[in-house]
């Protein structure tokens, strides 16, 4: 019985439970009954008490909350407006605050998701000022000693007055005039890795020079944004993900460097040794190249014996005076747009979890691991070392092997040759949060004619780094077996023309568009690839498939060589009869099934994805340009962007903005959205 029915059942004279014992508690259960409906009366009760309040109400009634005070619901695409309550909540308080500059930079913040600074351009006019009525934060002419004020003009932290322009603020460039206010919105995150072993420069040499980035090429450092403690704080540098520059690091180096902060260095040990702040120097370690071009040294090099360290973040290098006692682990931020390919972002476990569980840290040998789980089990690396290895990964028939990291690290696999797969039949092989470099991984044509499954998930087989241009990154000669990908970056792929394979939210690169991103395994270049499914994906290169299974929501970005080319078609599918192309950009002259809601249109040759790098490692690689079309920046089937940043349903987000400053900018106010990245 419940408590509700135990106190009705005590309520009863003392006879009735006498005679109700010696006949079986039937009075009892009766009583139970209605002891059930009267808790479901008092629980009905207390919610209806706390629907009142918008902190407690059923999420069903928030709705009915808003509508009471005028609000307007938002595309759920953003954590804090996927439920209205938290926006519900807010919007008495946005309402006191209605038009100040920290109120729409919350605003903007909250339902875009995106880093903000809130930028009033009439306080940066320079006009003839009234001697009663001094400005003199206003300057007409800027201090050229003050290189901080320099370091940020024309950027949303620019303090410099600047002359009026008349244009309004919607039509783009025009910013400073009178009614204008600027949001400047921030999409790259800066993404950490955490003690991963610095790369020596391999053409310089002497064990004085590493840089930042695992594969041993430039890259810019970004900072780790600071969370805003005040509502009325407007956002600084420190607030916001931007690459660092050399004189600001320099003058702000306390607040960069250190554990938990931007970056820092530490040397290997147990514990590793931190390099103590007094030892680094920000200098520029830009190449100095001989007569003929060919680097010799980097500039401003520590004096030998020094004892310094010095640090570029523009380049992403490291100088040493002296010869580091041990490897030199670095810590420190990149820019990129979404969580996909390698990275310390939070991860979801294998669907199929395998025992036994082999762990592996440290740069350790990964081939003992995995012969000891050939038989089904799990390989789990627990850092963000380099692992230069080239391994043989073999899973016995009918078994499941997993080789992944943990949440929360970014290994790489640095091989110096192709990485069999040795896959039995009708066995599973799951690769999860890997970056590997140098090597392609392949499995052979089997002679049965069982299946082999392979699963790469949050994954980055490097483009570019596998010899040739468009070397590929996955070769699968057996023709029964099926790939799927999931939130990866890859080289072109090699895959039989029998074979399955599934592509979601993936970059395909070629490193060109004329180059070659999925044909069949072999010297022949023009086999067709496995039957091919797309969604939300970014293909660089031509494809030639046997059969093109589905393309949604993507953009495939292929050209043919000029002057003459052997393939028919960028886009090349067999089997025109069997599939579907949809709500993607197909370049134009492609052999593609049929099509629906496609880009281009018929005579629309104009209407083309515009990029602001197609380079990997750049902080905007795969990111579409402002200037690209509305036909392919809203243009999936959803009204999201196509290709693979369309889960981050930046136009609804920006949507979500406008409808918001409508009702909170002041009168005779006009708003626009700059973006920082």
């Amino acid at each position: 019985m419940n408590t509700t029915a135990d106190r009705l059942y005590e309520l009863l004279p003392a006879i009735h439970r006498i005679r109700d014992a010696e006949q079986g508690y039937p009075l009892r259960e009766l009583l139970a009954v209605i002891g059930e409906q009267v808790a479901a009366m008092q629980e009905n009760l207390e919610q209806l008490y706390d629907d009142q309040f918008i902190e407690t109400c059923a999420p069903w009634v928030a709705p009915y909350i808003g509508d009471l005070i005028g609000y307007r619901t938002l595309h759920g695409v953003v954590p804090n407006v996927a439920s209205p309550r938290a926006d519900v909540a807010n919007t008495i308080r946005y309402r006191r605050r209605k038009g100040t500059a920290s109120m729409l930079e919350q605003l903007a913040r909250d339902v875009t998701g995106w880093p903000v600074r809130a930028v009033e351009f009439f306080q940066l006019l320079g006009w003839t000022q009234h001697m009663n009525h001094l400005r003199t934060g206003a300057h007409y002419a800027p201090n050229l000693r003050n290189w901080e004020k320099l370091q940020w003009r024309d950027t949303a932290f620019d303090t410099i007055a600047h002359t009026v322009d008349v244009r309004r603020i919607s039509t783009g460039a025009p910013r400073h005039n009178i009614p204008n206010i600027g949001l400047y919105l921030w999409r790259v995150r800066a993404f950490p890795l955490t003690r991963s072993q610095a790369v020596a420069d391999p053409l310089i040499g002497g064990g004085l020079r590493f840089r930042y980035n695992p594969l041993g090429v430039d890259m810019a450092l970004y900072n780790t944004p600071e969370t805003e403690e005040e509502i009325s704080h407007l956002a600084e540098p420190r607030n916001v993900p931007m690459p660092l520059a050399r004189r600001w690091l320099k003058a702000h180096l306390d607040d960069y460097y250190g554990p938990g902060k931007s970056l820092w260095l530490e040397l290997d040990g147990n514990p590793p040794q931190l390099i103590a702040r007094n030892n680094i120097r920000i200098c520029d370690l830009s190449d100095i190249k001989d007569g003929g071009g060919n680097v010799i040294a980097w500039a401003h090099q520590p004096t030998a014996g020094s004892g310094l360290v010095a640090i570029d973040p523009v380049l992403g290098r490291i100088a040493f005076a002296d010869a580091p006692a041990s490897t030199p682990l670095v810590s420190f931020h990149y820019g990129f747009t979404i969580a996909i390919g390698g990275g310390e972002y939070e991860r979801g476990d294998p669907a199929v979890p395998v025992m036994p569980v082999q762990t592996v840290q440290g740069g350790a040998a990964l081939q003992p691991a995995l012969n000891a789980v050939q038989s089904g089990g799990t390989v789990e690396v627990l850092d963000s070392s380099r692992y230069v290895e080239t391994p043989s990964i073999t899973v016995n028939a009918g078994k499941t092997v997993v080789l992944r990291a943990v949440n929360g690290a970014r290994p790489l696999l640095a091989a110096s040759g192709d990485i069999a797969l040795n896959i039995g039949a009708e066995a599973t092989l799951i690769l999860d949060g890997w970056v590997i470099s140098g090597g392609t991984l392949t499995m052979a044509a089997f002679a049965d004619t069982q299946a082999r499954y392979l699963v790469l998930r949050d994954c980055t087989l490097v483009p570019g780094t596998f010899g040739a241009a468009d070397a590929p990154g996955l070769v699968v000669s057996h023709a029964f077996a099926k790939v799927v990908l999931e939130r990866c970056i890859t080289a072109p792929l090699h895959i039989a023309a029998d074979a399955e394979v599934s592509l979601n939210e993936c970059i395909v690169d070629a490193t060109a568009q004329n180059l070659i991103a999925y044909r069949g395994p072999g010297a022949d270049t023009l086999a067709p690839g496995g039957a091919l499914t797309l969604e939300s994906c970014t293909v660089i290169g031509k494809v030639h498939t046997q059969q093109l299974t589905l393309a949604s929501d993507c953009l495939l970005v292929a050209a043919l060589t000029s002057g003459g080319d052997t393939w028919k078609a960028p886009l090349w599918a067999e089997r025109r009869q069997q599939g579907c192309v949809r709500f993607s950009w197909v370049p134009p002259g492609s052999r593609t099934p049929r099509r629906y809601h496609c880009q281009p249109g018929e005579g629309d040759q104009e209407t083309r994805p515009h990029f602001t790098s197609l380079r990997y490692g750049d902080p905007g690689y795969c990111q579409l340009r402002q200037s690209t079309s509305d036909k392919i920046r809203r243009g999936a089937h959803d009204e999201s962007e196509m290709g693979v940043l369309h889960g981050l349903y930046q136009p609804q987000r920006e949507t979500n903005l406008r409808v918001r400053l409508e009702e909170y900018l002041r009168f005779g106010l006009e708003a626009g959205l700059i973006y920082g990245s």
